[in-house]
């Protein structure tokens, strides 16, 4: 199977299938008398809320001085793919010398991934259960298919019920206590209706520390993995300034970025003077970055996922770029860690095999050096993302190409007959 072929054959399927499942919702805001409502602090940052932008924007702008370096970890999208980012972190504490961030951001399987990252190596255990356990392996079955009563292929019920079992009482209150000491933990999804991609103060969200604040908690999780299409989209009530509560429909986060790092306000900004190295901002992403030559098939799905992957990766090495032309300005260290990719890697491949060697070959290169590439030191004329690869013996067995699958051989020119 391509590496995303399933995934855009069921884009398609979703599209013949669109008049069927339909996801209820109302003309206009949902208007509620005043005093039925307990007010909270709003985790949202929204673009069009340029008071609570702005301050974002600032914030983390402060953070980057050389008195105090500043360690951020963004995890990125990629489905199943994600136990590779999951991997990676236990590894990286069997090394013995992860970062304690201060700043965690995650999209898509990188915000289910977020909350263990951010709370640190004690929770590598319940990192590892949630990627390799077997839990997932459902999330795309026909008991799951929903096609004829939801806007989508598949139920979200498994992806609701893996989140459930993660997101406990204990996590939260362990959230809480380090928000408390100032680290961020940031989760993106994004909003249909605006477009704009909402960031989620998800420590604050913590700290309100009640029921609903848990299960709100668990709502953005599953709307920041919930691929259009494949899942349903998720809607979440938000109070809007005159008091009336609207339900926005959200989606996967990935859909406008493929990973959230700088906010969008400061990617052009320079500081005033140069203060050194002010901290280091390390990226996984959960899937493979170089281009891979081969020999696209004639079908519809071959020609789509070929043609998604292209752009995906595109969007990716261009969002990759921006970033590390703001680190080399800044005085911020950019590190990235991708699969490989001479390996093969599906982001809708969720069984219990295929996550576990993923995770796996993740935990192998965390263990080392081999996991980082430093991208703010890329000089001018050379590429800034390049392909990596790791010798074949090391790839594990469920991950291996097929020798007919290899990029490099399918790309050699055909030699004419004697």
């Amino acid at each position: 199977m391509p590496r995303i072929g399933a995934g855009l054959l069921g884009l398609v399927m979703a599209l013949a299938l669109s008049a069927c499942g339909t996801l209820d919702r109302p003309v206009g805001p949902l208007r509620i008398t005043d005093g039925t409502l307990i007010k909270a602090a709003d985790p949202r940052i929204r673009a069009n809320d340029s008071a609570r932008l702005q301050a974002f924007t600032q914030e983390i702008g402060g953070r980057l001085r050389s008195d105090h370096p500043t360690t951020m970890l963004a995890l990125s999208g990629g489905g199943a793919n994600g136990a590779y980012g999951a991997g990676v972190l236990v590894g990286w504490s069997d090394h013995g010398d992860r970062p304690r961030f201060d700043v965690v951001t995650g999209v898509s399987t990188g915000a289910l991934a977020a909350p263990f990252a951010y709370l640190g190596p004690e929770w590598d255990d319940e990192l590892q259960q949630a990627y390799t356990s077997g839990a997932a392996d459902n999330i795309l079955s026909w008991r799951s298919f929903a096609a004829f009563l939801n806007p989508s292929l598949f139920s979200s019920k498994v992806l609701r019920d893996l989140v459930d079992q993660n997101v406990t009482p204990e996590l939260m209150a362990a959230v809480a206590r380090e928000n408390a000491t100032g680290r961020k933990l940031l989760v993106a999804t994004t909003d249909l209706d605006s477009e704009e991609t909402v960031i989620w103060d998800m420590g604050l969200l913590a700290a309100q520390g009640d029921d609903n604040a848990r299960e709100l908690f668990k709502e953005v999780l599953v709307a920041s993995a919930s691929i259009p299409g494949v899942f349903p989209p998720v809607l979440i009530a938000g109070l809007q300034s005159n008091n009336e509560v609207a339900l926005e429909m959200h989606v996967d986060g990935g859909v406008n970025t493929p990973f959230l790092a700088i906010p969008e306000d400061l990617m052009l900004w320079t500081r005033p003077d140069n203060q050194g190295r002010v901290g280091a901002l390390y990226v996984i992403v959960n899937g493979q970055v170089g281009r891979n030559d081969g020999v696209t098939p004639g079908r519809i799905s071959g020609i789509l996922a070929r043609t998604y992957d292209s752009m995906s990766k595109a969007s990716l090495r261009i969002h990759l770029a921006v970033t590390a032309a703001f680190a080399q300005r800044n005085g911020l260290d950019m590190s990235l860690s991708a699969i490989p990719d001479n390996v093969s890697a599906s982001s809708l491949k969720f069984d219990q095999e295929t996550m576990t060697a993923m995770f796996d070959l993740g935990r192998q290169r965390g263990r080392t050096a081999d996991a980082w590439t430093r991208l703010d030191q890329q000089s001018v004329g050379r590429p800034l993302i390049t392909g990596a690869t790791i010798p074949d013996a090391e790839v594990p067995t469920a991950l291996a190409l097929p020798p007919e699958s290899d990029p490099a051989k399918s790309a050699q020119p055909a030699q004419p007959k004697e």
